[in-house]
């Protein structure tokens, strides 16, 4: 039965300890050793439990990020106390040689705490890897904004000079669309291929993407400056005389490797890849096509897909993409790890609500609930979907239906080093129904076996605000907590979910988005990579020239769990 109250009469991030009697024991035992750090600790905990149970929803949706504020002022940053360790996979704050050492702590924070806070590094990077990220920072270095060479393209671009051949530098300009996962997703993809093309990426920054992300290269910029002389970017699109497929019908470049040789290239080209894309844009992904751009001194392309299967099928980045990564399923984790780390201010509301919310868990469990306007069903059979799901994998913990819990009750689950046992639900969604369903279940029963469990939503927005910075950086925030789960439970389709799933190294189990408002008949599935789907629908472009092991393409690219129509990466 759903609850008609207002959502703000309740509030946005609930707990029910009930192990928690164990814990105030020990708080005892070890009074005389604690002394006045013990009173500041036990002080903060009661706050900490004041603000979730009376204020944790009460001021609307930023209110839980602004209780984990105030909280962290209050107690000096004292509040759970037991600082993140390092995985038990051993990774350091460079995640085994991904990131370069030497950038300025202080300018970016999350580059180096982040690392302490995953749960999961299931790959090492391949030594070939490692080399090609350093030969890209000392190319970005050299090539950069604010370096003669860079001057001298800037020059070049303006004159309309096509004289590629003299260029000591190749560009790629990405261009934003869409939310923010799919933008993560499309840069991700766009950072690749300029790996494998030796070409250095620039971003074109608007205003809802701004102070979301560090630099990601040490000691350069990645951002485009705003004087960059080719008018209209943000009207770019299949239209645009520029664009790479009405290029080729007009016969400004040419595909043909007997005249592309000799035929001069236009000072830049455009890449349209994003959705409605037709076939001669689509012969981007193939090999003959990609001589020709090689060309190209400025390439600038827009997307919101993450495309990396398809530059599998390119025969000139096989063996390139074979000795990067030797785990097929694993580029998106390497690549999502080493490009993006959130500003100081995005990560400040990580750390805060982690802190004072989610840290003192044994077991994180994320949860991410996506309603897509294609795909709507009344919210209690997309709750049924969700318990379904969750008894089929074992994701939420077992209520206890024959007892009811006690006041006071320290019955919890004791593990070895005496700590209650206890499990922290987070649960992002637009939506705050979801949340209040799940908090009530465990708020009236017990979990089976004992232990707490919280349940926890930062924000609940009701609808996705796409061209607003605050609305990006809350749910930037919240990517990253999903990230530091130990189990994660998605939505199939979602660019948010698959960007949570890449930089927390699992695979999720993702619900099934439903078919024609139907409910589907199997609720969830598991992935079987942590790589994303590609939704690249109705690609029909037949290449043409030299083409790849199509029987090893075929062992490595598979149809998606989530959509039968996109493609992903398995091993």
């Amino acid at each position: 039965m759903i609850d008609n109250k207002k959502t703000d009469d309740h509030p946005v991030a609930e707990v029910a300890w009930p192990a928690r009697g164990a814990a105030a024991a020990r708080r005892r035992e070890k009074k005389e050793k604690m002394g006045r750090a013990g009173v500041v600790i036990l002080a903060c905990v009661m706050a900490l439990l004041f603000l979730v149970l009376f204020f944790g929803g009460r001021g609307g949706a930023p209110a839980a990020w602004q209780n984990a504020t105030k909280l962290a002022a209050m107690c000096g940053g004292t509040v759970n106390v037991s600082r993140p360790r390092p995985s038990a996979t051993g990774a350091d704050e460079h995640f085994g040689g991904l990131l370069a050492p030497g950038s300025d702590r202080r300018a970016c924070r999350s580059r180096y705490e982040s690392p302490l806070y995953y749960k999961h590094s299931p790959f090492a990077a391949s030594p070939h890897l490692l080399q090609k990220l350093r030969d890209y920072e000392a190319r970005h270095k050299k090539c950069g904004p604010g370096t003669p060479q860079y001057a001298k393209s800037i020059d070049n671009l303006r004159s309309g000079s096509s004289n590629t051949e003299a260029a000591e530098c190749r560009y790629l300009v990405w261009l934003p669309y869409n939310g923010l996962g799919n933008r993560m997703l499309s840069l991700l993809s766009t950072f690749l291929y300029a790996l494998l093309t030796d070409r250095v990426l620039l971003v074109r920054n608007t205003d809802d993407f701004t102070d979301l992300f560090c630099e990601p290269f040490p000691d350069t910029t990645w951002n485009l400056p705003p004087d960059f002389p080719v008018a209209n970017m943000s009207q770019l699109g299949v239209q645009s005389d520029d664009s790479y497929g009405n290029l080729l019908r007009h016969n400004k470049i040419s595909n043909h490797p007997d005249r592309a040789a000799s035929q001069p290239v236009p000072p830049y080209v455009y890449a349209h890849l994003a959705h409605g894309l037709r076939i001669t844009d689509q012969l981007f992904y193939c090999n003959d096509d990609q001589i020709a751009l090689a060309k190209v001194t400025w390439l600038l392309l827009q997307n919101d897909l993450y495309f990396v299967p398809l530059l599998y099928d390119i025969a000139e980045f096989e063996n390139e993409l074979r000795r990067m990564f030797p785990a097929k399923e694993s580029v998106s984790h390497f690549l999502a790890r080493y490009l993006f780390h959130p500003s100081n201010s995005v990560w400040g509301m990580v750390t805060r609500y982690h802190r004072s919310y989610l840290a003192q868990a044994e077991e994180r469990i994320g949860v991410q609930i996506r309603m897509f306007p294609f795909a709507t069903i009344p919210a209690d059979d997309m709750y049924r979907q969700i318990l379904a799901c969750s008894r089929q994998e074992g994701i939420l913990p077992e209520i206890d239906d024959e007892h009811e819990p006690e006041p006071g009750n320290t019955t919890g689950a004791i593990d070895a080093d005496g700590a209650a046992s206890s499990k922290a639900i987070l649960v992002v969604s637009l939506h705050a129904d979801y949340y209040e369903r799940i908090r009530w279940t465990y708020y009236e029963h017990t979990a089976k076996g004992g232990g707490g469990v919280g349940v926890f939503q930062p924000s609940h927005e009701e609808r996705q605000e796409r061209a607003q910075r605050s609305h990006n950086q809350k749910a930037l925030a919240e990517i990253y907590l999903l990230s530091f789960s130990d189990v994660l439970l998605t939505t199939g389709m979602s660019t948010f979910g698959y960007v949570s799933s890449s930089l927390a190294g699992l695979r999720s189990t993702m619900l099934v988005v439903a078919n024609d408002q139907k409910v589907p008949e199997t609720p969830c599935v598991r992935a079987v990579s942590m790589e994303p789907c590609s939704h690249l629908m109705n690609f029909k472009v037949k290449c043409k020239g030299k083409t790849v092991d199509k029987e090893e393409l075929a062992r490595h690219v598979k149809v998606c769990e989530d959509l039968p129509r996109g493609i992903k990466l398995v091993d």
